[in-house]
Order: C-alpha cells, then sequence, then structure tokens
C-alpha cells in the first residue's frame, strides 16, 4: 500500500496511490480516516484498502496537482543515523564506530515534498543527505533480530539536511541537523510489505540541479534497519509514527572540492527505488 497525505479545503485528506492516479479516499467515503499516524496507531490500515476499492473515476486526483503535507503529521521521535555508509565515513573527518551513531531531528526542522527547504541567513553551507526513512508502526522495547521488522510500518524518502558550519560548532550535532525547514521527508508513505525485508537492495539517490550527486544502495548500510532497531530499543521505547532516518551515503557537498553547498532557486531531489521520489527547491530565508 502506497499512501500520501494532501491539503484540500477542509483540511488533511489521505491519498491512496493506485498506478498513476491518487484516489481522494474522503472523497469516497467522508468518514474515511485523514492522517496516516492515526491508522497506522490504531492498526486500521485494512480499511484504507477497502474505502479504495469503491472509488470511481470521479474520485481520482492527478499526483501533480497536490500540495502535500509531511506523511507522518506528528512523529513523537525522529532519531537519525550518521555515518551508516563507509564510503561516506571515509570522505569525511570521523573514524568508524563500533555502534550506531544516533542523533535526533525536532518536527520543525521538516517540510513537505514540493516545499521550499530553506536556506538559513546565518550560514551558506546547507548541505543534502539523501536517506531511508523508517516508520514505527508499533509500541517496542528490547527487539530481537528475530522480531525487529514487526515494528515497521513502512518506509518513506528524507533529505537529512545540514547546515555543516553548525554542525561542528561543537561534538554534538542537534543544532546543525534542526534548523527550521530544513529536513523535507515524504511524499509517499510505503508500507513494509511493498518492499524487501528490511528495505534491502534498494537504491538511493540525490540529484542537485538534475545533476547525480549521491548514488548507493541501502545494501551498503554498516547497521541495517534490524540491528539499527535492536541498539536503540536497548534503551528506547519506539512508538507508532516515530520515524527512524537510516544515513545518507558518500558524495555530500561538504565532502567535495570545492564544496557543493545548496543556494537559493536549487532543486534537489531524493529519489529511493520503489519508494519514490522527494523534490524541493531551495529559497533563501527571509530578512525579519
Amino acid at each position: 500500500m502506497r499512501l500520501l497525505s494532501f491539503k484540500a479545503q477542509d483540511g488533511a485528506r489521505i491519498g491512496f496511490v493506485s498506478g498513476d492516479k491518487i484516489i481522494d479516499l474522503s472523497a469516497v467515503d467522508a468518514n474515511a480516516p485523514r492522517d496516516i499516524q492515526s491508522v497506522i496507531e490504531n492498526g486500521s490500515m485494512a480499511s484504507l484498502q477497502a474505502i479504495a476499492d469503491r472509488a470511481s473515476d470521479a474520485e481520482m486526483l492527478n499526483y501533480d496537482d497536490l500540495q502535500f503535507n509531511i506523511p507522518i503529521s506528528s512523529p513523537g521521535k525522529i532519531l537519525c543515523l550518521g555515518l551508516n555508509y563507509m564510503e561516506h565515513v571515509n570522505e569525511g573527518i570521523f573514524e568508524k564506530q563500533p555502534f550506531p551513531t544516533i542523533f535526533m531531528r525536532t518536527k520543525s526542522s521538516m517540510v513537505a515534498h514540493n516545499e521550499a527547504l530553506i536556506r538559513p541567513m546565518k550560514s551558506e553551507t546547507l548541505d543534502y543527505e539523501a536517506e531511508l526513512a523508517l516508520i514505527i508502526g508499533k509500541t517496542s522495547r528490547h527487539l530481537t533480530a528475530e522480531n525487529a521488522l514487526e515494528a515497521v510500518a513502512g518506509y518513506s524518502c528524507a533529505n537529512d539536511g545540514s547546515v555543516r558550519e553548525y554542525q561542528r560548532h561543537t561534538i554534538q550535532w542537534t543544532m546543525g541537523k534542526n534548523f527550521d525547514k530544513t529536513g523535507p521527508l515524504g511524499p509517499v508513505f510505503v508500507t513494509a510489505d511493498e518492499l524487501p525485508d528490511g528495505a534491502k537492495g534498494l537504491d538511493i539517490a540525490c540529484r542537485l540541479n538534475g545533476q547525480t550527486v549521491q548514488s548507493s544502495n541501502t545494501d551498503m548500510m554498516m547497521f541495517p534497519v534490524i540491528e539499527t532497531l535492536v541498539y536503540i530499543t536497548e534503551g528506547l521505547t519506539l512508538e507508532p509514527g516515530d520515524i527512524i532516518l537510516m544515513g545518507t551515503p558518500s558524495g555530500v557537498g561538504h565532502a567535495r572540492k570545492p564544496p557543493l553547498w545548496m543556494r537559493d532557486g536549487d532543486v534537489v531531489e531524493v529519489e529511493i527505488e520503489n519508494v519514490g521520489l522527494l523534490r524541493n527547491v531551495i529559497k533563501d530565508e527571509a530578512k525579519a
């Protein structure tokens, strides 16, 4: 199942992806759920398929006509992995770590597909990071290798936009990873059963103004989905709607000579095989 959230005159609605069309579930059934995260929390995903099966041509929308929301409206936690692709480790200033490097993003740092990714006025060092986003489907603690994937509701595309100057002000990365509206997510939420276990073997790429700047495969993760979930739940309870960004491949802008920073008017795209394409235009922050 492939779902997205879009804006309508009466608020958010869920779109059900059907080929090259989007079924407006609220147009089919006025009582249809309107929030993907709530559907995940309630375990009522099957009800969306039943509604979609009743759709006629009148409830079909064109993808390009939609104004998107972030697919998960209010994640309780946004956890992120750093240094999860060996080639990315080799191009930076850090060494390979024996455990997953975990940091956090805030909801205010996230931005939807086709919305502006804001380049802050305080720094020119805005960088791209194509990432697989994992969405948690049930409350989980002390997961094991045998049951970890039962916690996964699905996946999406993410861009862990990073203000490198601020990321390196201290040994903690939080500031540089959380500037307002620097972290695109979406547009499509793909249920886990649509993809290989643990989202293995998927091509992942980033393009800046049409030029491929990152290209890899999720098989290259040093800490794959299962191992990451087991480690995180040794200490944290994961809850439905929590998001985990699974790290970025090599090719980031700060490692290039000269560095390649995103600038006003640039177009950045993250594409993951069988998941989707996330697109944003860079816009300079407005002066107060």
